[in-house]
């Protein structure tokens, strides 16, 4: 069996930073009142001549630089976002331009938050199936283009930036993606969305003066469904392939919640060292968390070669998932 592995990895944040004492001069806030509840200190924000494809290409040339590789040697990019650069072409596309991926088909994936995980699922059966040698997975998103900055139930929240992973077969049977859950509840979705923009409620007046084309959130439904469904499918996998909290090296979460964050550790019986954790630094970039933290992480030495990895996400749909993997860098 061909067994899809991670063979290289990248991310990319804007330069400019938005701390929490920056936004308590732009809306009702506190740097004490958004750590205590959010564990965020600050939050990158692109400039305004940065699009999604370009946060993107920075990362995958990071990544295919770690690799060896060019362009060239791609067969697929798959990108998860929610903030494209527009409706069409796909982001995929653009990109596949700029890094001059000449064989290389691509598109897009909206999962929100899950994101991510949905299109590392879905490039590892590529890779698994025979149909392509190298895939390129994008968790990407610019966030601040749909956030309402005077609203702090959700300006707090969010930052910008772009993570890269390429997928190869793994030559070591016992490396790579071991398996996964993948979920959705469209009985969500009234709890986390944009309400205008898409064929429902075309752009309008209207809409634009309502700001139906930013994020509406019901904080407290999706913490309460984020921690018990990422727990579940988490647990799920432990399950399926013979594992307890102790045989995980690291867990990455989606980086939504530091208080979400440390209960669902809890709930699977994680030690503090078991988790990875820069929430604090870039605040929620939706399908670019749990990317920017492989990178990291595998940086700093807190992931290595061989150790296995869990990770897990909840997003608008609702959507969430787990992953579970045994690094091979």
């Amino acid at each position: 069996m061909r067994r899809a592995c991670i063979s290289g990895v990248g991310m990319y944040v804007p330069e400019r930073k938005l701390t929490n004492e920056d936004l308590s001069k732009m809306v009702d806030t506190s740097d004490e009142w958004i750590r205590e509840r959010t564990g965020i200190r600050e939050r990158r924000i692109a400039a305004k001549c940065e699009a999604n494809s370009d946060l993107s290409v920075k990362a995958i040339e990071q990544c295919l630089r770690q690799r060896g590789v060019s362009g060239d040697d791609v067969d697929l990019i798959i990108v998860a976002t929610v903030t494209p650069d527009m409706m069409f072409p796909s982001t995929a596309c653009l990109i596949q331009d700029r890094i001059k991926a000449s064989r290389a088909w691509g598109f897009d994936l909206s999962g929100a938050c899950s994101g991510f995980l949905f299109a590392l699922a879905t490039g590892a059966q590529f890779i698994e199936s025979g149909r392509c040698e190298r895939v390129l997975v994008v968790g990407t998103d610019v966030m601040s283009s749909i956030i309402d900055f005077t609203d702090r139930s959700t300006c707090v929240l969010f930052g910008d930036g772009a993570g890269a992973v390429l997928l190869e077969s793994s030559s070591d049977p016992e490396l790579g993606i071991l398996d996964f859950e993948l979920r959705s509840d469209g009985s969500g979705g009234p709890y986390l969305y944009m309400p205008a923009g898409g064929s429902r409620r075309p752009a309008s007046h209207e809409t634009v003066d309502q700001k139906l084309h930013y994020v509406h959130q019901d904080g407290r439904t999706v913490y309460k469904f984020a921690i018990k469904y990422m727990v579940e499918v988490a647990e799920e996998l432990l399950r399926r392939n013979n594992l307890t909290s102790e045989g995980i090296d690291l867990f990455i979460p989606h980086q939504a919640n530091l208080r979400i964050i440390r209960s669902s550790a809890e709930r699977l019986n994680l030690r503090e060292d078991q988790i990875g954790i820069n929430i604090d630094r870039y605040a929620n970039t939706t399908a670019a968390t749990i990317p920017i933290g492989l990178h990291e992480f595998s940086e700093n030495g807190r992931i290595k070669k061989g150790d296995t990895v869990l990770l897990a996400s909840f997003g608008a749909g609702f959507t969430w998932g787990s992953v579970l993997l045994r690094w091979a860098i």
